[in-house]
């Protein structure tokens, strides 16, 4: 069995937790997962300052980890910065890596970069990288457990009003579900959410799983976790998949389940456990 911690926009900076972030760091180092992995916004405004806050937070998880970019890690109002060297400060200080790739005998996490430099809200992935994708997962036995980390989102956010998906989302779905990929880890909404692609990509193929989840250390929650923070517990061995919806409780700091759900491998047909 393996497993992963996701978290997502911790958002260095002012809108940031600290007591919750020391609450990540003590569960990583209690339940010790194989990899935590940060799917974006690892700052409010891309300051520097705010990636070394980022750097010296993932340097104290005591596991291995990979992160990506998202739309706050791109420079807001320093426009020269934004138009000519928008992932300058990300790449100084927090990894010059934007696309990281982790791999073991029975895991392949791949991290694609969905913020550009004009961005605001919305995401793309590049058509150039789906292509290197592809050739990492047919490089890779078919028994791994594959997984990809991107900011944004691929499909609607429930209950969340009208809201764009990522550019080159469809392409992305239809490469992911032939390469036989597990399991997509998002963020950006700022809420937890599960879902197949199959109820928005219906392509004749096997879904892919999608797990969102909130802001894990800021206060920047919105919509039904407005003022709340959470992250995803994942177990995987070679039939199912487990997320664990993890949240934030003040009066017990720390983190305690709030829902569990079970993927067969490769269905994504859920199954509610006891939680």
């Amino acid at each position: 069995m393996r497993s992963l911690l996701h978290i997502s926009d911790v958002h260095f900076g002012p809108k940031h937790l600290p007591r919750v972030a020391e609450g990540v760091l003590a569960l990583a180092e209690a339940r010790r997962p194989d990899l935590v992995v940060i799917s974006g916004d690892l700052t409010q405004r891309a300051r520097p300052e705010q990636f070394r806050a980022a750097r010296e937070f993932a340097d104290r998880l005591p596991v291995p980890s990979i992160a990506v970019p998202g739309n706050h890690d791109v420079p807001l109002w320093r426009v020269w910065e934004r138009a000519f060297d928008p992932f300058g400060a990300y790449a100084k200080h927090f990894s010059p890596d934007l696309e990281p790739v982790y791999r073991d005998e029975e895991l392949l996490v791949v991290g694609l970069n969905s913020a550009f430099n004009w961005t605001r809200k919305d995401g793309r992935i590049r058509l150039k990288r789906l292509v290197e994708v592809r050739d990492l997962f047919a490089a890779t036995p078919e028994s791994a457990f594959k997984v990809v980390v991107v900011h944004h989102h691929l499909i609607p956010p429930p209950n969340f009003g009208s809201q764009r998906v990522i550019a080159n989302a469809y392409e992305a779905i239809d490469l992911f579900s032939r390469a036989g990929v597990d399991l997509v880890l998002s963020g950006h909404q700022h809420q937890s959410f599960i879902a197949s692609s199959e109820e928005f990509y219906p392509v004749g193929r096997p879904p892919v799983l999608l797990v969102h989840t909130g802001t894990t250390t800021s206060s920047r929650g919105r919509a039904a976790e407005r003022e709340k923070n959470t992250c995803n517990w994942i177990e995987v061995d070679e039939k199912k998949i487990v997320v664990s919806q993890l949240r934030w409780h003040h009066d017990l700091e720390r983190f305690a389940e709030q829902g569990r759900h079970l993927y067969p491998r490769q269905e994504c047909v859920p199954y509610m456990l006891e939680g």
